[in-house]
């Protein structure tokens, strides 16, 4: 099955500047998280970004770029723009791996683009895991995800979901684990679509599509997710990373 990678990368960041050209091991931690990438069976893997020493970056380390606009308001509103200036048809998979994720398990990225593929009534497909430490269960930084029958999200909380008021054997909080596979088709309808009530409330970008009617699968996966760089302290442990595995 083919399908292609995006990452999205930003220079600006509120609680890190610069990160996506922090140094990892001799390399920018975009250029690191596309090499995770690219160790996927993705047909290609493009970083979209709107700063021209990201791409210049990019381009020497032989990774693909494409600059876009810098007034998007999200990450998708750029896969939106990239998939046009690509060209891929609407049927097409999309992978969207953010660029502050160098420590990435590429076999999850391969696996999220099947779960899409295989489930042709949704747009999206997302990844979820159990969640083992209760004290994250009532944390809002750890968004929850509650499932349907058929494995679709119901409902993104920041709130402590579903809410065991009766213990039940077999059900546990899932984790939501931030990367997504769209359709093309989706991706260009995406910018169209209007904040709703609970998107704003939980600033949770995923509930607009929810919102509007769209379906989003969810995987739930047991491979471990090492977080994201958003901090100080997260980007010493993805140095720490680089050092041990280089």
């Amino acid at each position: 099955m083919d399908y292609h990678v995006v990452i999205p990368a930003r220079w600006a960041s509120t609680r890190l500047p610069g990160k996506m050209l922090a140094d990892l091991a001799g390399k920018p931690m975009v250029v690191r998280t596309a090499e995770r990438a690219r160790l996927s069976d993705a047909q290609s893997v493009t970083i979209a970004t709107d700063y021209e020493p990201i791409a210049q970056a990019a381009r020497e380390h032989g990774l693909h770029a494409v600059m876009t606009r810098g007034d998007h308001q999200s990450g998708t509103d750029r896969l939106s723009e990239t998939v046009q200036l690509m060209q891929w048809p609407d049927s097409a998979i999309v992978v969207n791996v953010q660029g502050d994720e160098p420590r990435i398990d590429p076999a999850l990225i391969g696996e999220l683009a099947q779960c899409l593929a295989k489930n042709p009534e949704a747009a999206i497909a997302t990844a979820a895991a159990r969640m083992t430490d209760q004290a994250n269960v009532a944390n809002p930084n750890a968004v929850k995800v509650v499932l349907d029958q058929k494995s679709q999200a119901l409902y993104f909380s920041r709130a402590a979901i579903p809410f065991m008021r009766t213990p039940v054997t077999g059900l546990s909080a899932l984790h939501h684990i931030g990367i997504y596979a769209y359709r093309v088709r989706f991706l260009k309808i995406f910018p169209g679509l209007t904040q709703g009530l609970l998107e704003r409330a939980e600033s949770l970008e995923q509930l607009r599509a929810l919102e509007h009617g769209w379906k989003i699968q969810v995987l739930v996966t047991e491979r471990e997710h090492a977080p994201g760089v958003d901090t100080e302290q997260d980007l010493l442990q993805a140095r720490q990373f680089y050092a041990s595995t280089i």
